[in-house]
């Protein structure tokens, strides 16, 4: 692939980073409205009762007084802080990866996206990408959209990877992890299940997949 564009997510799916590490360049989309149920604020994990999802609350436009119909744009959504959803997600993450090959290794990088406090989602998430970035050895490098289109020309449009809700689930080949004797292997999670029980082979692992005929 050469430009891909993408959505920046909760760290995101193993299929997003899959586009990101063949991609020659990445554009991420920057102009769009927020929509629910998406990996925007949600991240699947493997835990003891098999696939968990994690959450970030968000204030609703509503609760802003905002009167926008519904509709927010996504870099203006902003993360509720009032609920300590950083410290469950933090005690999910130790409970599931605790005896993976490779959690202790990042943790002390990964807890500090835990301990401060983001204003907006996006920003966050940004942060939580670049941690990955860092994980995999990529190069952190990307633009990013200054206006929304609907059917972008000139480029190749991933951007329905952001659905967490997808009937179609991309199938990338099995990896050990955790809890696999007793589910069986689970595709598509986080990409932090894959760097948490590869290591340093995750972008290999990802280099080896084929997204393409996913896209059919």
């Amino acid at each position: 692939m050469e430009t891909v564009l993408l959505h920046p997510t909760y760290f995101g799916p193993v299929s997003q980073w899959v586009a990101f590490a063949k991609a020659e360049k990445v554009i991420f989309e920057n102009e769009d409205n927020y929509q629910k149920q998406t990996y925007r604020n949600r991240m699947y994990i493997y835990d003891a009762n098999g696939r968990l999802t994690l959450n970030i609350p968000i204030k609703h436009s509503s609760a802003l007084g905002l009167n926008t119909n519904g509709r927010q744009k996504y870099k203006d959504v902003q993360i509720e802080n009032s609920f300590d959803w950083q410290l469950q997600h933090w005690r999910a993450f130790k409970a599931s990866y605790q005896t993976s090959p490779f959690f202790e290794f990042y943790e002390d990088e990964l807890y500090p996206l835990y301990e401060k406090e983001f204003k907006y989602l996006m920003d966050f998430n940004y942060h939580c990408m670049e941690f990955v970035a860092d994980c995999l050895q990529v190069d952190w490098e990307f633009e990013k959209t200054d206006e929304f289109i609907l059917e972008p020309t000139g480029l190749t449009n991933l951007r329905s990877l952001v659905n967490a809700k997808s009937k179609q689930v991309f199938q990338n080949k099995p990896y050990t992890q955790v809890f696999d004797s007793k589910k069986g292997f689970l595709p598509d999670l986080s990409i932090l299940d894959l760097i948490f029980n590869e290591g340093n082979a995750s972008l290999g692992y990802l280099e080896a997949q084929d997204l393409e005929s996913y896209f059919g």
